[in-house]
C-alpha cells in the first residue's frame, strides 16, 4: 500500500508514511521533526500552501491574530484538540497579522476561522471560537 503524503512543517520536505504508522510518531526523513506532533504547530504562509496542496492527511488551519480575544481563548482548546486528533489530522496555526496575504488568499473574513484541507482542496470552514470537543467533532464530521 502506498504511504500517505505529509509535508514536514519545519523543512517543507514531503514524506510518505504508511497509514498504519500515522499514530506512531513518524518523523521527517530529512530533518527528523515529528510529522504528527499531537500539538498545534505555528506555520508560515509558504509552508501552509505546500502542505494544503500536497498532504493526504487532513490539515486543519486556525487563522488567528494576537490581538483577537476569541482567538486567544480558543488557542488552548485548539491545542487540546490537536492532541486528541493525533494520527488522524494535523492542526496548524497561521498568524494573519504576520501573514496578511494568506488571509486574503484563503478568503478569511473574520477570525478565528478554521479551514480543513483534504487532498489538496478546502473541505470545509468554520468561524468562531470553539471548545476542544467541538473542534474534534467538527474535524471528524
Amino acid at each position: 500500500m502506498a504511504g500517505r503524503k505529509l509535508t514536514c512543517l519545519d523543512c517543507g520536505q514531503i514524506n510518505r508514511v504508511p497509514a498504519e504508522k500515522l499514530g506512531a510518531g513518524p518523523k521527517c526523513g530529512t530533518c527528523g521533526t515529528p510529522l504528527m506532533p499531537g500539538k498545534a504547530v505555528e506555520v508560515d504562509a509558504a509552508t501552509l500552501a505546500r502542505a494544503a496542496k500536497a498532504d493526504d492527511v487532513p490539515l486543519v488551519v486556525d487563522f488567528w491574530a494576537p490581538w483577537c480575544g476569541p482567538c486567544r481563548m480558543m488557542a488552548p482548546e485548539f491545542s487540546k484538540a490537536a492532541g486528541q486528533l493525533r494520527g488522524e489530522a494535523r492542526l496548524v496555526k497561521l498568524n494573519t497579522e504576520d501573514h496578511q496575504t494568506a488571509g486574503t488568499r484563503y478568503g478569511i473574513r473574520g477570525i478565528p476561522t478554521m479551514v480543513a484541507f483534504q487532498s489538496g482542496r478546502e473541505a470545509r470552514r468554520q468561524s468562531g471560537a470553539m471548545p476542544a470537543g467541538q473542534i474534534v467533532n467538527w474535524v471528524r464530521g
